[in-house]
């Protein structure tokens, strides 16, 4: 299915995933790495796909929220034809760091 919307990341996010896989690199085997990436993916495609299947965030009204795990949830905002991938919260993470 094609979708009308591009996601793009932003640099905060891509931050937020390289701690995330840091992290997780450090802590947990190659193969469950490895699952928490394609799960990322898939949420991803389904942002991609339908971007207002997630909630708007209580915190910030501006953003979305799909969560991913228990520990990770993913902050978008939509903007036009663009789903802005705008940061990736770990649940260990000060909540007032997301903008």
């Amino acid at each position: 299915m094609d979708s009308d919307f591009k996601v793009v990341w932003t640099d905060e996010a891509i931050d937020n995933l390289e701690s995330i896989l840091d992290y997780l690199d450090h802590i947990w085997t190659q193969r469950e790495t490895d699952n928490f990436k394609k799960k990322l993916g898939k949420k991803i495609e389904l942002i991609e796909q339908n971007p207002k299947i997630f909630p708007v965030s209580a915190y910030n009204p501006r953003l979305r929220k799909a969560v991913l795990s228990r520990q990770t949830t993913i902050f978008y905002e939509i903007a036009d034809d663009v789903v802005n991938l705008v940061y990736l919260f770990n649940s260990k993470q000060d909540i007032e760091r997301i903008q």
